[in-house]
């Protein structure tokens, strides 16, 4: 690993409680966000990000902070899933602006593989947004969506990653669409004949338990994932629950709305709403599927409205937009998104690289 005089890569120690050193790299981790993003959409609390760093029995989670002449100032962390033959590992190098050209991120880099070959991973994989720029752009291989060739595009292709997909950020101004997701949902209903829609807050009550697991699962194996490498992922009531906890405990508020098929009793789509602890902030759309099998039945149009609507009336009056990420290429979810009246505000690549 390339030495820089004055810089320094810490491995992080998580806290079971909370410690004055992950505050600070809570705080470092917004800084950057921010910079990048010139929003503060991104920012956690320590206390809402601590419940996503303790152990896991998912994954491996490998951090380290970036030190320079004694200040925090950046991060460098890589995970490693635990299905079985795995072989990804899911990684991040983060600097605060000012520190960036000096070479300090490539040489945290071999961390990295360090740690991957270590875990037996040959398959590394990134994302990272690209703010918009004028100049030359590199096309993704999916012929959807490109990525201007700017700082962050040349630090991946200097490592020997390709992009393998361009991911949109959307946002959604929640008053100004009121309207609209009514209107939508009433049209989304009718055309949903033998489905009904269900909603829970987490954490996930008994009964739809097994339903929500199953259609977790197939996050893994039914979306747009162009040549990016994903594991199957095995759910279940225990993962379902420490998925849960990870909300629940920071104290962030997550809705769930899940379309049943009458027939079997099945859930057989979902869409997850995310609060945190400042009832004024964003929210975020994560996770929405429409199982393969039941698609044609506008039931992505039906979770996604029914879903809005509550969060609008009951649970987040004060928070003043959604945000959502998608694939460029999964013109369906977009087409949704565009009619509710999501906008699209920035642009992800998604890198990988394959070691020998």
């Amino acid at each position: 690993m390339t030495h820089i005089p004055g810089v320094e890569f810490r491995p992080l120690t998580i806290p079971v409680g909370m410690s004055d050193e992950f505050r600070q790299f809570t705080d470092v981790r917004n800084r950057i966000y921010r910079e990048v993003a010139g929003n503060n959409d991104d920012d956690l609390t320590p206390e809402e990000l601590l419940p996503h760093y303790q152990e896991d029995p998912d994954e491996i989670r490998f951090v380290w902070t970036v030190h320079a002449d004694g200040e925090l100032i950046g991060r460098v962390g890589v995970d490693f899933p635990l299905e079985e033959g795995s072989r990804n590992g899911f990684w991040l190098v983060e600097l605060l602006a000012a520190h960036h050209g000096r070479g300090i991120g490539s040489a945290g880099y071999p961390l990295i593989e360090h740690a991957a070959r270590e875990h037996g991973r040959t398959v590394l994989q990134s994302w990272a947004q690209h703010p918009a720029s004028d100049g030359p752009r590199i096309a993704a291989p999916t012929g959807f969506g490109s990525v201007p060739d700017d700082h962050v595009a040349r630090f991946y292709r200097r490592h020997g990653y390709t992009l393998e997909q361009v991911e949109r950020q959307s946002n959604l101004d929640l008053a100004a669409s009121e309207q609209t997701v009514t209107r939508l949902l009433a049209e989304a209903e009718q055309a949903a004949a033998g489905y009904r829609v269900v909603q829970w807050f987490a954490p996930t009550p008994p009964e739809f338990v097994d339903g929500y697991a199953w259609v977790k699962s197939r996050m893994s194996t039914d979306t747009p994932n162009a040549e990016l490498v994903f594991d199957e992922e095995v759910w279940d009531a225990a993962r379902i629950a420490r998925h849960d906890a990870k909300y629940v405990d920071a104290g962030r508020t997550v809705l769930v709305t899940a379309a049943e098929h009458l027939d079997s009793g099945r859930l057989v789509a979902f869409n997850e709403l995310v609060l945190g602890t400042d009832p004024e902030g964003p929210s975020h759309q994560e996770d929405t599927l429409v199982l393969k099998e039941h698609r044609g039945h506008r039931l992505g149009l039906l979770v996604k409205c029914a879903g809005l609507r509550r969060w609008r009336a009951e649970v987040a009056p004060h928070s003043p937009k959604v945000i959502t990420y998608n694939a460029e290429e999964n013109r369906p979810m977009l087409d949704i998104n565009e009619a509710i009246g999501f906008l699209p505000v920035a642009y992800e690549g998604a890198w990988k690289k394959v070691l020998s």
